[in-house]
């Protein structure tokens, strides 16, 4: 949905506040022009050919005024466009399992109408901008989307009540499982997917979530400590249900593909998916991990080894080449 949405409208947006910022350089160099005037009899104006109407002279106020409202076109473009950015980047945020700024679980109808919000508003701005049809059409392209996010949510809440239901717990605990438990330890993993400064406040967050349950009085005090870390592994692993496996980087990716994809020689597909499938699986982390592993939870098999089982190999040639 990002991806298509900044082809849609960054883009073209971008042309746009380059052509203004061009507009107030040429006014600004303009108005130079008016106000020093010609220095010597050289630079006066020349005679204008027979053929050619002459060219009237613009006064100083009226270039001060040309500048003015090409200053004020750019600025208005530029905050238009850091609208439109600050819609796209709202999307990812509206698109978790809970909310990031108070901690609650969120519903797929919800989620849906947040991010519907944020395309209304993209598309007010293609069309008062007046951006061709084919911009439209990608931002109906990303709207098709919506229902699909809606129902993923909606399967991902299906599947951890259904397991928190099989926990065998009192409605108490069950209550504190969906409310607490488990959005703090969701906070906890978004969290490590930001910047130290970043993700601190979403630690502190799901740290007073989780601290009211296991104080005296608390919800999970009167259970055993075995119990609270079952409860707390079992969280863990339904916060991790939900992924976001390329939400995050659709904006990302939109935007090199228009502009550094080709300066890269990587508009070519399969290159791209062969670069891909090489981050994926076959470079490491200091740890020795790779991305495949850590998305997976588990390693997968060998890459080359896959290839070379999925790859006929030409058999040797023949030493010496038999004569024709």
């Amino acid at each position: 949905m990002q991806h298509e949405l900044v082809k849609a409208v960054s883009g073209p947006m971008a042309t746009k506040e380059r052509a203004a910022y061009k507009a107030v350089t040429e006014a600004r160099e303009h108005l130079e022009h008016v106000h020093t005037g010609p220095q010597s009899p050289g630079d006066g104006p020349a005679t204008p050919r027979p053929s050619r109407a002459p060219k009237e002279a613009i006064s100083l106020e009226q270039a001060e005024q040309a500048l003015a409202a090409a200053r004020r076109e750019y600025e208005r473009l530029a905050q238009q466009r850091q609208q439109v950015k600050a819609h796209i980047r709202g999307i990812g945020h509206a698109y978790h399992f809970g909310a990031l700024a108070r901690g609650v679980r969120r519903n797929g109808h919800l989620i849906a109408s947040d991010i519907q919000g944020h395309i209304e508003q993209i598309r007010t701005v293609v069309q008062h901008e007046g951006l061709s049809q084919s911009c439209l059409e990608r931002i109906e392209k990303a709207e098709r989307v919506v229902p699909k996010m809606c129902a993923t949510i909606e399967l991902v809440s299906g599947y951890v009540r259904h397991q928190v239901a099989q926990l065998d717990v009192t409605p108490p605990v069950s209550f504190a499982m969906h409310a607490k438990l488990i959005p703090s330890y969701y906070l906890d993993r978004i969290a490590q997917t930001r910047s130290v400064s970043d993700g601190a406040p979403l630690r502190e967050l799901a740290e007073r979530l989780r601290a009211p349950l296991v104080e005296p009085g608390g919800v999970l005090s009167a259970l055993s400590p075995e119990a609270q870390d079952q409860l707390h592994d079992e969280a863990k692993r339904l916060a991790a249900v939900f992924q976001r496996s390329s939400s995050n980087v659709e904006g990302r990716n939109g935007y090199l593909s228009l502009r550094s994809h080709q300066l890269r020689g990587l508009d070519l597909p399969r290159k791209r998916e062969c670069f891909t499938a090489i981050h994926n699986f076959f470079l490491t982390r200091p740890n020795g991990t790779t991305a495949a592993e850590r998305f997976f939870g588990q390693r997968p098999r060998s890459m080359f080894a896959a290839i070379l089982a999925a790859v006929e190999l030409a058999p040797a040639p023949l030493s010496p080449p038999r004569k024709a």
